[in-house]
Formats: structure tokens, C-alpha cells, sequence
């Protein structure tokens, strides 16, 4: 779904700035949400998200507030009802951890690069 800011902001450029939405939700447990730069503002304006994506927990229970970043050389102006964001709610699985030993791998310790490609 697309977030809309319910402010005007000026976003000057190498500052990040919290822009509002005004949207609360209460996510179910198993469930996250993500918010994402719209790829409109980031190539037609070079705005983009810091964090992204951002992550929402099914615990966090305030105001959806999306933090924007201009990369663009001139200041750029957020009209409110303007589409500043997306976000995806998915579910996920919580995991439990096991210390122990890890099983061998073709690749093992094989860091960026290591798989050929």
C-alpha cells in the first residue's frame, strides 16, 4: 500500500528528515511490516529511505513515520496527500536459536563473492 505524508515538508539535501503519515496499526503476532522508497521519487528526485526498508513489529503500537533522505542537490517539497512511501505487511517465523555446531557447506566461511557470480 502507498503512505501518503499528512504534512508539507521541506527536504533539504543530506538531511534526513521524519515525515508522518498519521497512520497507526496494531500488526497480529507473526506478522511485520515493511515500508519502502517509492522508485518515482527516487529517480525522478533522488529521494530515497535511509533504513530501508524499515521495519514494523507487531509490538510497536505509534504513528508510522517515514524517514527521508534528499540526495539531490536542491531542496525538495512534500505536499500533504503526497505518496512518500510503500509498505508490504507480511507474515514471518519466529526462530528459536540452538548454540551448537554448524554443519559443513560448499561454501563455508566464503564471504561477498564467494559463490561465483
Amino acid at each position: 500500500m502507498d503512505l501518503c505524508s499528512v504534512e508539507n515538508a521541506t527536504l533539504e539535501p543530506g538531511a534526513p528528515r521524519l515525515v508522518s503519515t498519521g497512520l497507526t496499526i496494531e500488526l497480529p503476532p507473526g506478522f511485520e511490516a515493511q515500508v519502502r522508497p517509492r522508485s518515482g521519487l527516487a529517480l525522478k528526485h533522488a529521494i530515497t529511505m535511509p533504513n530501508a526498508p524499515g521495519t514494523i513489529d507487531p509490538g510497536y503500537r505509534g504513528e508510522i513515520r517515514v524517514i527521508l533522505l534528499n540526495l539531490g542537490r536542491e531542496p525538495y517539497t512534500i505536499q500533504a496527500g503526497d505518496r512518500i512511501a510503500q509498505m508490504i505487511v507480511s507474515r514471518y517465523e519466529a526462530v528459536e536459536w540452538e548454540e551448537g555446531e554448524l554443519a559443513d557447506s560448499r561454501r563455508g566461511e566464503g564471504g561477498f563473492g564467494s559463490s561465483g557470480k
